[in-house]
């Protein structure tokens, strides 16, 4: 039991107070350890704004939530007309759901810059492989918890894009049929569905998603941030046992923090009140009309930050299957030819290869292409441990690194786009060399990591006053 302490004689009131809570609850403790006593690299740079900024949207999404969730109707017959009453007849609800799905695409984008922060600095590398998997935990909770919000204003493209997302489970092989069943509740997307997702939507997902982030906060104190050098600043501390080369988190990161929080509330502030719906990217024009199962949409397409695994799923047809079984068989064929292996690990690799080749013909290409989609989000909780660069950050690995990261950019924003747009012969071979590049970056990332010429990794941080 903690030793009771009295409060000095002739303190404040506010004081007294403080010191009764702190003899009952550590407010005091908590606050020095993750704030006022948290030393943090002073080289931080403004990637660093994101993390916070996450924090703030998700604030921002549950607080406008709880007011949409007080006129709201999950029922098939109301919920249209709840979100126009919302619109039209609430006191300022026009501004609570705008918010919301401004909110929802702001989440994805400080994410995505965050998550490619972390990428560029090896913020994943020893010793936070663990904060970087509650990361990419907390990235698969944002996007089932957008999902099973999409059905809810239940207008025409939130239903049939409901619908086709619902129908992949169907192409898992055995059980698919049975789960999509379980999933909507129904033999179509129906009103059990709507209950179903808005359950999720407003209950289940928050819940875990407030854990993992409570859980990614943890972590993050537990080992340290990491800082543009990749230098562990815990390696070098002074006399008083405080890191040479780091500040406490508050004041100096607080209000770097809030500088950084005052410009995006105003690029947030201008989207919401003068470009809602971003030319139909935040708000498709087709959800302006009200589900009709019996009239499906010319073109269905995910919201934005969906669209590059949506467009890796539509690149995997029979002829992308046929063409990776081929690069398996060559891979496999030279593995054996010039790889120097011995006799039994020869015979290992050509059955790996016929097993391989075997399971990509016993299954369709919707199957893969589900398969790819996920893929694509499971590939990032290994990132620790595909990347073998002698250096954590990108400053001090040979510059065509940078080239790399940057190329990967561009084609997962062009994956991104080509999702958006309706099937062309074109866009299907784009959509299938970026997806082939995307995987080709990861999975090949144990060897093209270690390569090139490095630059000397400095014992301290690099910083210049300013």
């Amino acid at each position: 039991m903690a030793e009771y302490k009295e409060a000095p004689a002739g303190a404040s009131g506010a004081a007294k107070l403080l010191n009764w809570v702190d003899n009952r609850f550590p407010l005091t403790k908590l606050y020095n350890e993750h704030v006022g006593e948290y030393y943090a690299p002073k080289n931080f740079n403004f990637w660093y704004i994101f993390g916070s900024l996450a924090l703030t949207v998700l604030v921002i999404q549950i607080v406008t939530g709880i007011f949409l969730v007080m006129h709201y109707k999950p029922d098939a017959n109301l919920a249209f007309a709840s979100v126009e009453y919302i619109m039209r007849d609430v006191p300022w609800g026009w501004l609570i759901r705008y918010m919301h799905s401004t909110g929802a695409s702001a989440f994805f984008v400080v994410v995505y810059l965050h998550m490619f922060k972390a990428m560029l600095y090896g913020s994943y590398r020893k010793p936070r492989e663990l904060l970087w998997i509650f990361g990419c935990a907390i990235f698969l909770m944002l996007m089932a918890e957008a999902f099973f919000g999409y059905l809810l204003p239940w207008g025409q493209m939130s239903y049939w894009g409901a619908q086709v997302i619902v129908n992949l489970f169907a192409a898992v092989p055995f059980i698919g049929p049975d789960l999509a069943i379980l999933i909507r509740g129904d033999y179509v997307v129906s009103d059990a569905t709507l209950n179903r997702f808005f359950s999720f939507h407003v209950i289940a997902i928050p819940l875990v998603l407030i854990g993992l982030v409570a859980a990614h906060l943890i972590a993050l104190h537990e080992v340290g941030s990491n800082n543009p050098d990749g230098v562990e600043i815990k390696a070098k501390k002074g006399a008083d046992g405080k890191p040479l080369d780091g500040i406490p988190f508050h004041p100096y990161y607080t209000v770097h923090d809030i500088y950084g929080l005052s410009i995006f509330l105003i690029v947030f502030s201008a989207v919401v009140f003068f470009a809602p719906e971003m030319g139909g990217y935040f708000l498709e024009y087709n959800n302006f009309i009200p589900a009709d199962p019996l009239k499906t949409p010319p073109h269905i397409a995910p919201v934005w930050y969906f669209t590059p695994y949506y467009s890796m799923l539509r690149a995997t047809t029979d002829l992308m299957v046929n063409v990776l079984a081929v690069i398996i068989g060559i891979g496999a064929v030279l593995a054996i030819l010039k790889g120097g292996f011995n006799a039994k690990a020869k015979i290992a690799i050509a059955v790996a290869a016929l097993v391989a080749v075997g399971l990509l013909k016993a299954f369709d290409a919707k199957f893969w292409g589900v398969v790819v989609m996920g893929g694509a989000v499971v590939i990032l909780f290994f990132l620790p441990w595909l990347d073998r660069s002698p250096a954590k950050s990108i400053r001090y690995r040979p510059n065509w690194h940078m080239w790399l990261y940057m190329v990967f950019v561009v084609v997962f924003v062009v994956l991104g786009y080509l999702g958006i747009q309706p099937p062309s012969p074109v866009g299907e071979i784009v959509s299938q060399v970026g997806t082939l590049f995307y995987f080709g970056f990861f999975l090949l990332m144990p060897w093209w990591s270690t390569l090139g010429q490095f630059k000397r990794v400095p014992e301290r941080v690099t910083f210049a006053a300013h």
